[in-house]
């Protein structure tokens, strides 16, 4: 018997309307993320319409919603992102890091989303630095892709970055140099250093003594990993890159039951690798993910030193991923391509004749009022 499937987008529109007469306060964002996914592939909400000129049926394709939130559209962000880092890639081992925070600071960041910003710069610099410190008169500059993720396994608020670090770097006269050591004791010690000075200098004068506190509870600095990992061939990395590359906070297999009120889930606790099974109630469920849905306009993903402009030696240095790879991954964005790889099945083939469907009209909703339920057009008949 195969395991029953539970849609986060259901529990949303089974209960979002209840949970919003409780009164919570809501942000903007979310209350807009979440109608997005509650109407995800709705086609009075927008569709396009094909049509079979051998056998004369039609078919609507409703427009997905295109938010991260969503589970099924965030995938697709996944695999764009992940195509887009690819292209930029420097042909070189590349190291996973992930910078933490302590339970102590993730309050302030909860607070005030605008710090989730210091948490990228003060990544940044540490990385940056300590390559330039290697050789101050070089002033190696190594390639990162830097992603933020606020939750952790249990869906609890839990702010911390992760980096995709080249192994190597250019500097001002050497073309590439390989870096095969890098020193955890230093990265940890430089990152708290960095991050306390930075927050300090957005908090009041009251963040202080726990700022002196930090330094003394915790003196090999904030806990920093970097477990080596080498790649047999370039999609062994783009797929590990896929994994962080901004995605919603819970996959939709974790969910093992859903049975009106409750919701039972699992993850596997980082500290012993052992299975745990937690089932709360579906507001509660509600408050753990909606906590992790960005502001407008925030950037989850950035690109810095060799990966974020042209370099001196950018012509010099060979990339990852050929033309040819590049070609085919881009051909296959398209949300009709992406079916037919994923499944063998073209959406667009007639399921009466086998005749390959032709776009017939596409029907845009009204800008003022996306969410007015407008039927598909009098007269046809879906597929």
């Amino acid at each position: 018997m195969s395991k029953q499937s539970f849609k986060i987008k259901d529990i949303f529109a089974d209960h979002w309307d209840a949970f919003l007469k409780q009164g919570f306060p809501i942000r903007p964002v979310v209350l807009d993320e979440v109608q997005k996914i509650i109407h995800c592939g709705d086609p009075s909400l927008g569709h396009a319409l094909y049509y079979c000129d051998k056998c004369g049926k039609m078919k609507y394709v409703g427009f997905t919603c295109k938010s991260r939130f969503c589970n099924s559209c965030g995938a697709n962000y996944i695999q764009d992102r992940a195509f887009n880092i690819s292209k930029k890639l420097i042909n070189a081992p590349h190291r996973h890091v992930v910078f933490t925070i302590p339970q102590e600071l993730r309050i302030f960041f909860r607070k005030d989303r605008a710090l989730l910003n210091i948490l990228f710069e003060a990544s940044s610099d540490v990385i940056l630095s300590w390559f330039h410190d290697l050789n101050k008169s070089e002033s190696f500059k190594p390639g990162f892709v830097s992603t933020l993720h606020t939750f952790g396994r249990d869906l609890k608020w839990n702010p911390h970055i992760h980096i995709l670090l080249s192994e190597g770097a250019s500097g001002n006269k050497t073309v590439w140099r390989k870096v095969n050591h890098i020193s955890f004791v230093a990265l940890r010690k430089r990152w708290q250093a960095t991050l306390l000075d930075l927050l300090s200098k957005h908090l009041p004068d009251s963040f202080y003594s726990l700022k002196t506190s930090l330094f003394k509870d915790y003196p090999k600095g904030f806990y920093v990993y970097a477990p080596k990992k080498e790649y047999s061939n370039p999609f062994e990395a783009i797929k590990y890159i896929i994994r962080y590359t901004g995605r919603p906070a819970m996959a939709q297999s974790r969910i093992l039951n859903y049975d009106g009120s409750f919701i039972t889930f699992y993850y596997d606790r980082h500290e012993d690798n052992q299975r745990i099974e937690e089932t709360i109630p579906v507001f509660d469920f509600f408050k753990r993910l909606i906590i992790h849905i960005h502001d407008y306009q925030f950037k989850t993903i950035r690109y810095y030193g060799l990966y974020a402009k042209k370099y001196k030696h950018s012509n010099k240095l060979f990339l990852m991923l050929p033309s040819s790879h590049r070609k085919f991954y881009k051909r296959y964005s398209h949300w009709r391509e992406r079916i037919l790889l994923a499944f063998g099945i073209d959406p667009l083939t007639c399921p009466h004749c086998g005749n390959t469907m032709k776009l017939l009209d596409i029907f845009i909703p009204d800008k003022e009022n996306p969410y007015l339920a407008i039927g598909p057009p009098v007269g046809y008949n879906s597929a």
